[in-house]
């Protein structure tokens, strides 16, 4: 018997006898031909594993890419402020899934934060997120915000999205880049 460390937590692998396992051939992108783009943030996050998910340099570049900052430095220190941000207000399942899709030090951000007792608002959360970073503003903020959410949502499959919004407040679909709809009256 050998073991397999998954996420911090070991798992022993059982070989059980006659039975064999292969391994199924990922399906290609039509993405994979872009230079410009990984084709890993273009599968969604269920057909991802953890050979071709993004790790936190392709993360950290493309939200410098979106919130246009002047170095991956920066956009580190937003990415990480976000999603620190972000853990304490997604939970249950919807909180696992993210941080599987995610990178592994994206999911260690996430899954780091104690969930809030009373969720904010998205005016508020942007607030929150201001006050965390020097110098900002909460347009700057909402900035921030809009960058790292737009890509996280990029990351994620669109029901784990819908699932994730339908936790959080009224707002936040325009910080994660999308539209928010009303439900029919």
């Amino acid at each position: 018997m050998t073991a397999t460390t998954v996420h911090s937590v070991t798992v022993p692998r059982v070989t059980l006898p006659g039975v064999t396992t292969t391994k199924v051939p990922s399906t290609p992108t039509s993405a994979a031909a872009l230079p410009h783009r990984d084709p890993a943030f273009d599968l969604p996050a269920q057909r991802r594993t953890r050979s071709d998910a993004p790790d936190w340099t392709d993360l950290t570049e493309r939200v410098k890419d979106a919130g246009q900052y002047p170095t991956r430095a920066g956009a580190e220190r937003v990415t990480r402020i976000v999603l620190s941000a972000l853990g304490g207000h997604v939970t249950a399942d919807e909180r696992v899934e993210l941080a599987r899709a995610l990178p592994d030090e994206a999911a260690r951000v996430i899954a780091s934060q104690i969930p809030v007792t009373r969720p904010l608002t998205a005016a508020e959360f942007v607030e929150s997120v201001a006050a965390r970073i020097d110098g900002s503003t909460p347009a700057t903020a909402r900035w921030d915000v809009s960058s790292v959410l737009s890509v996280v949502a990029d990351l994620i499959d669109t029901d784990l999205l819908t699932r994730i919004l339908a936790q959080l407040p009224a707002g936040y679909a325009l910080l994660f880049g999308r539209a928010e709809l009303s439900p029919a009256q």
